[in-house]
């Protein structure tokens, strides 16, 4: 069995006292901790060190944190963290469109990140997990007599591959891979687990709570949910619907139910 690979964090911090506390927390989880105090050197951490985990201050030295978030997505699939001083909502919202999966505000209680990061881990799916899961043969199918069967369900499941199709677009939760109409898609995990809870949903309406806890990693709850945490899943979904290029008013793939939240959009056959 192949080992673990190392959990990679990088800390982006130019408060040396909230820098050493979070380098703490993370040592404590279990991570290898690289620390940083400027925007351009978070970047060339984050790119060197290719961290599942990067924590992200707003008020950097140089560039902001908000511009830091945009140029490691250009590169990075790292779920990022962002922490800031700042509680209106617009930063929150801001940090979000820039690229961000979380945001925490200061003081934050150790506790509370740690709780964040756990959920997050909960959803990560390692390159050796995912490598693994694409080399285990499927098992062979039962034989069994022939039916008329009812159309299938959408979206389409293929059984031996673990994928969910839907009108050209494909989503792999065990490779944590992305393609549509052939073509890989990247996507944040925050993008990704929206993307795979509408596609799995089928039909059936998700409601903007549903899909905050899941962001959370807290779906199997029944966890409170403010205004803020509906606003994060809108963010996340039209930078989804963005690189999908899904347009809300005829979509393909992702169907908003006013006032009630998003379901798969129809078939198109």
């Amino acid at each position: 069995m192949a080992a673990e690979p190392e959990r990679i964090a990088v800390v982006i911090e130019d408060d040396a006292d909230i820098r050493n506390l979070l380098a703490a927390i993370l040592d404590q989880a279990g991570f290898t901790c690289y620390t940083c105090e400027s925007g351009q050197e978070g970047i060339a951490a984050v790119r060197t060190h290719d961290p599942i985990l990067t924590t992200l201050d707003i008020s950097l030295p140089g560039i902001d944190g908000f511009e830091v978030a945009r140029q490691i997505r250009a590169f990075s699939s790292t779920y990022i963290i962002m922490l800031s001083a700042r509680d209106e909502e617009i930063d929150t919202l801001m940090g979000l469109d820039a690229g961000a999966d979380d945001y925490l505000t200061k003081p934050f209680r150790p506790r509370e990140l740690r709780a964040r990061i756990e959920a997050m881990l909960r959803r990560y799916v390692t390159p050796v997990q995912a490598a693994a899961a694409a080399a285990t043969p499927a098992p062979a199918p039962s034989p069994a007599a022939p039916t008329t069967a009812a159309p299938p369900p959408e979206p389409e499941k293929d059984e031996t591959g673990g994928w969910l199709s839907h009108n050209g677009l494909r989503i792999n939760s065990d490779m944590w891979l992305v393609d549509l109409d052939g073509a890989p898609l990247e996507l944040t995990r925050s993008e990704f687990d929206l993307l795979l809870a509408i596609m799995s949903g089928n039909r059936r309406v998700i409601s903007k709570d549903t899909l905050a806890l899941e962001l959370r990693g807290d779906y199997a709850s029944s966890g409170y949910v403010s205004d803020s945490d509906r606003r994060a899943v809108e963010v996340h979904m039209a930078n989804l619907r963005r690189k999908l290029n899904d347009p809300v008013a005829s979509p393909r793939y992702i169907e908003t139910v006013r006032g009630v939240g998003y379901r798969l959009a129809d078939s198109r056959r």
